[in-house]
């Protein structure tokens, strides 16, 4: 019989038990003596941490795939990258070039955590360049020459369609994008397609582009609610269309006159009235039900905008506009003030940009293994198709479902 001041046996139990408090302290001093993770994108804020520093982007060359060219500057060549800069589409030239100097750029597909595939669809087809069934033949035919691509399924490669359209300017997108990431302003098309081509648990928002042009105007149910209150309420209409059509300057210059900029949708849920009210510091309305916005897990959009039924466009909305208080306006307009830096097109290595923004939001969407259903490993961790040939001997093209 044991005393009270008797030491216990070392059972293998105590001993097991033992070994693994101290593999878990072991482990907890590893984790606290560890360096801290990237900070998480503040908010708010207009200091906006730089994505991880190991992530890495590896940006196919327009020379490097057979057609790839085409879905950038047309089946002859003769479409610039100027040309497609312009309108809203030029978000898809824009992210292309500011990627192509990124910090995170590698020239290593090894490497990579994501593939960027630069094309410019939308405009190559407003220009003639591509005609709707060209452009998905010429897609087909790229990425069946894409070994890395067939390797994730697309999941770790990136497209941009920034058009209304959206991915269904690539007809079959449902058959070989369903997996990638999809970089768009828009995010319902529901209203004239049977499916969205967006969705939220891969795709990504991305501001329009704010610095050309406004796209299509002719909402009449606010030009005549404009007409009833002409002192308090600017009109998107504006005449900017016939003989008295307003310059982009004038265009501003009446904006910055109001207090709230209406921003219903154009000829799909998103439009580019909602960016441009940020930077003539009027409070956006946004009158689209449907309508997606960019970065919304950093941004708290009811403390720089007001969304409203697009049914009940009329004197309710006025009367409601004319009862906030002056002082909760001012609040929306400098809050608006610190986050409209995100959407502007500028470097990534800009602490505030659309593209350190985007950057952040790509950083999430790596991960850490990149097999699709086409591809098989072996013990060595080696790679194989169904042939068992080693993926570094993946031949192109590679046929694509």
């Amino acid at each position: 019989m044991r005393g009270p001041h008797s030491r216990p046996q070392c059972t293998p139990a105590h001993q097991a038990g033992a070994l693994l408090l101290v593999a878990v302290t072991s482990l907890l001093t590893r984790l606290l003596s560890a360096p801290a993770p990237p900070p998480p994108f503040p908010t708010p804020g207009p200091r906006l941490s730089a994505a991880a520093d190991h992530l890495r982007v590896y940006v196919y060359a327009e020379d490097e795939v057979d057609g790839l060219r085409a879905l950038l500057r047309g089946r002859d060549g003769s479409v610039s990258a100027a040309t497609c800069l312009k309108g809203q589409w030029g978000t898809q030239v824009k992210i292309h070039q500011l990627l192509l100097r990124s910090r995170y750029r590698t020239l290593d597909k090894d490497e990579a955590h994501l593939f960027f595939v630069p094309s410019y669809v939308k405009c190559v087809r407003m220009t003639g360049g591509l005609t709707d069934k060209e452009i998905n033949q010429t897609y087909v035919k790229v990425l069946g020459q894409m070994p890395y691509f067939r390797r994730s399924g697309g999941r770790d490669h990136i497209f941009v369609f920034p058009s209304g359209a959206g991915a269904h300017l690539f007809r079959s997108w449902a058959t070989f994008l369903n997996r990638s990431i999809i970089l768009t302003p828009e995010g319902d098309r529901t209203d004239k397609r049977g499916i969205s081509a967006f969705n939220t648990w891969k795709d990504i928002i991305i501001p329009g582009n704010v610095d050309d042009s406004m796209g299509k105007v002719g909402r009449l149910k606010l030009v005549e609610l404009a007409k009833q209150y002409p002192d308090k309420l600017e009109s998107p209409e504006l005449k900017l269309s016939g003989p008295d059509k307003l310059g982009r300057v004038d265009y501003f210059k009446h904006l910055r006159n109001a207090k709230f900029c209406l921003a219903p949708r154009g000829e799909s849920s998103w439009t580019l009235r909602f960016y441009e009210s940020f930077f003539v510091e009027c409070v956006p309305v946004l009158l689209s039900d449907e309508v997606e916005l960019p970065f919304q897990n950093v941004i708290d959009y009811t403390e720089i905008s007001i969304k409203w039924p697009s049914s009940k466009i009329g004197p309710e909305l006025f009367q409601y506009l004319e009862s906030i208080p002056e002082e909760r306006i001012e609040e929306m307009l400098a809050r608006g003030r610190e986050v409209r830096c995100m959407w502007v097109y500028a470097q990534d290595t800009e602490p505030c940009s659309a593209m350190t923004a985007i950057m952040w939001e790509l950083q999430r969407k790596v991960r850490r293994f990149h097999q699709s259903a086409e591809t098989f490993w072996l013990h060595n961790r080696s790679i194989v198709n169904r042939d068992l040939v080693e993926f570094q001997q993946w031949g192109t093209p590679v046929p694509l479902p």
